[in-house]
């Protein structure tokens, strides 16, 4: 299979949110010729600016390129996206290649890659694990299922918006290591929460906990900044806590299929529903402040911005 280079390949891009346009961002930068469809039109249309091509929908961006790429919200808007009359599986011509980086079942990335095979359709699975800033910056970690051939020929868009990039196994492997990745980051979470209330019942003070507690070896780089948030009472959404508990939904239907039990993740996810219902559109780390409320420890609500 041919490598996929910025001279051999024109790009499609779907899903421009918080993750997806920095990627097609990146995209654009490092000389890829991209075309872009987003629901909201005026997120695509911002990328014209930038010399994208904006595409009235799915189907006739599957028309355009070789390789598409998409990054949405759940195991819904994907299939919408593919599997529909007007979708991408529709549309695109035999050869395509598919780099699907929702986080999603792996059993709907099965689904997909089955799907696809039919019309001579490539699918992977390229589950990601990182942050905004890490996507802009490129230092994503991409979680790869699927074919090796294919792995091995996406390389040069891997480059482009990750430091790291794994093959785990065949279809559906990227997205199931997502769903561990994101036990860990979710369950974590809570954890952290847990024990910093404790620290504040046992006299410490608040600030300092959570100055001292983010240097020491037992936080993720991936909790540090969530820490320094809470220190000021800043939970604004860079991870949605929506999102983090739509995982936690697909880790434990994962488990129920799998017969395992997770009363630490069962735990986890109660508290993130409790939150999400006061508050939708804060930052999974919210939970810190779930647990201060419960314990009588809530500090004022400051604003970030003002305070």
């Amino acid at each position: 299979m041919r490598r996929l280079t910025t001279d051999r390949v024109k790009i499609g891009f779907i899903g421009l949110g918080n993750m997806g346009s920095r990627i097609a961002q990146r995209l654009l930068d490092h000389g890829y010729q991209l075309f872009v469809y987003d629901r909201d039109l005026a997120k695509a249309e911002a990328f014209a600016a930038h010399g994208a091509v904006v595409a009235r929908n799915t189907l006739e961006l599957a028309r355009s390129v070789d390789v598409v790429l998409s990054c949405l919200t759940n195991d819904e808007a994907v299939r919408s996206v593919y599997t529909t009359p007007d979708g991408v599986l529709a549309g695109a011509p035999s050869g395509t290649v598919v780099l699907e980086m929702s986080t999603i079942s792996p059993e709907s990335s099965r689904e997909l890659h089955r799907l696809g095979a039919r019309g001579g359709i490539e699918v992977m699975d390229v589950a990601i694990s990182g942050s905004t800033p890490a996507a802009q910056e490129g230092m994503l970690t991409l979680l790869a299922g699927g074919n090796e051939e294919l792995f091995r020929a996406a390389a040069p868009i891997f480059q482009v918006v990750a430091k790291r990039y794994f093959l785990l196994g065949g279809s559906g492997s990227g997205t199931a290591m997502k769903l561990v990745v994101n036990t860990l980051l979710g369950v974590g979470m809570q954890a952290i929460a847990e024990a910093v209330v404790l620290g504040q019942k046992a006299g410490l003070d608040r600030e300092r906990l959570l100055e001292v507690l983010s240097q020491t070896a037992v936080i993720a780089p991936a909790h540090v900044g969530k820490l320094a948030g809470a220190a000021i009472n800043d939970y604004s959404p860079q991870f949605p806590l929506r999102l983090m508990n739509k995982d936690f939904q697909l880790i434990l239907k994962a488990a129920a299929q799998e017969n395992i039990f997770m009363p630490a993740t069962v735990a986890a996810f109660r508290v993130n529903s409790d939150e999400l219902a006061h508050n939708d559109e804060e930052d999974f780390s919210a939970v810190l402040r779930r647990m201060e409320e419960v314990a009588g420890l809530a500090a004022i609500d400051l604003d970030p911005v003002t305070s």
